[in-house]
């Protein structure tokens, strides 16, 4: 109830100093996070800033992990999840029934992590690595790692944990994996009991590891508005995570409350400085190649060259918002050189 009241009464302050009139409340929605990291942090945001309402919705946030995700979307469980661009290809692949419409995400700090007795990604041959799916992010990120050091995915033994990163963590400290992609800050926490990073994919340009916001296509159709709304709240939310430091820490560990606020700080200071979210999110060309030519196995590899993710990629929602002048009322006349660079690159 404090919390709706607070939101109620930022949303009578926003419309008091001029900006966007807060809409009533229509329609309520469930969103799908299917990691606690840095990814979410433009839904936390949003649902602490009052976003969502601003543009008339109440969204209810629910954590679910691949694929339960992709169930969630497919059932009508849930209207959107933000999720990692090999995977929803991979899904929307299967049989043309989602789409992909946004990517604001770049990649994550996504460490190899691994014991200090092992001094290279090398001397992972043969060792056991800890992913939460076969073919999920972390796997894909860790084959990528791997072939910088010379190893393909099969010269290890790969340990699916069914959980989340933090089922991950808890896996490499028991010592049932010798290895395991871990992402910021879950692994500041192990370097300081003595693991170290063999490897971060932070590191490599050429590793693509971006988000997309996934919907039904049918959804998505019916109701085309939804997605673009979607899109604003999320601009919102990335534009104040630029802004306000402190209440973008306030709302991570709002829903990360056993986390360091140091070490959240840390990580914000690393998305700031490398622009981490996209302000104008098209989904890069570059980005949907390279999940094609590092498919998770061969099934897989016939499936994505032989399919045209031109039928389940949509950038025409960010293009109609760049016409209409959406990012430049909200960042202002500079963002337009952004908007033509990603334009540019974007798939199409």
């Amino acid at each position: 109830m404090a919390k709706t009241i607070a939101a109620s009464c930022l949303l009578l302050l926003t419309t008091a100093q001029g900006q966007t009139p807060v809409l009533p409340v229509s329609r309520e929605i469930t969103i799908n996070f299917a990691t606690r990291t840095g990814t979410t942090w433009p839904l936390y945001i949003a649902q602490e800033g009052g976003y969502f309402e601003k543009y008339g919705l109440r969204a209810k946030l629910v954590f679910a992990v691949h694929p339960a995700a992709v169930a969630m979307i497919v059932s009508g469980e849930a209207q959107m999840t933000n999720y990692p661009l090999e995977q929803a290809m991979q899904a929307a692949s299967k049989d043309g029934s989602l789409v992909m419409i946004g990517s604001p995400y770049r990649k994550s700090l996504f460490a190899l992590m691994a014991p200090n007795s092992f001094a290279s990604v090398k001397d992972l041959k043969g060792k056991r690595i800890g992913v939460s799916q076969l073919g999920d992010a972390p796997y894909n990120y860790a084959v990528g790692l791997l072939s910088k050091f010379g190893l393909g995915p099969r010269d290890v033994e790969w340990i699916p944990i069914g959980t989340d990163v933090n089922g991950r963590a808890a896996a490499l400290l028991s010592g049932r994996v010798d290895a395991t992609m871990l992402t910021a800050p879950i692994y500041f926490k192990l370097e300081e009991k003595g693991y170290k990073s063999l490897a971060n994919t932070s590191d490599y340009d050429d590793i693509y590891a971006p988000t997309v916001y996934l919907y039904k296509k049918s959804l998505a159709s019916a109701d085309p508005k939804l997605p673009e709304l979607l899109i604003k709240v999320h601009a919102e939310a990335i534009k104040r995570f630029y802004e306000d430091k402190a209440f973008a820490v306030k709302a991570y560990l709002a829903y990360n409350k056993n986390d360091d606020p140091a070490d959240i700080a840390r990580v914000y200071d690393h998305y700031a400085r490398t622009n981490t979210f996209e302000r104008v999110p098209y989904l890069n060309a570059a980005a949907v190649r390279y999940m094609i030519d590092h498919p998770v196995d061969a099934q897989s590899a016939a499936q994505l060259k032989k399919f045209d993710f031109r039928t389940v990629v949509d950038n025409a929602t960010v293009d109609r918002l760049v016409r209409e002048g959406f990012f430049e009322k909200l960042y202002g006349p500079s963002i337009k050189a952004e908007e033509d660079r990603q334009s540019k690159t974007a798939f199409r």
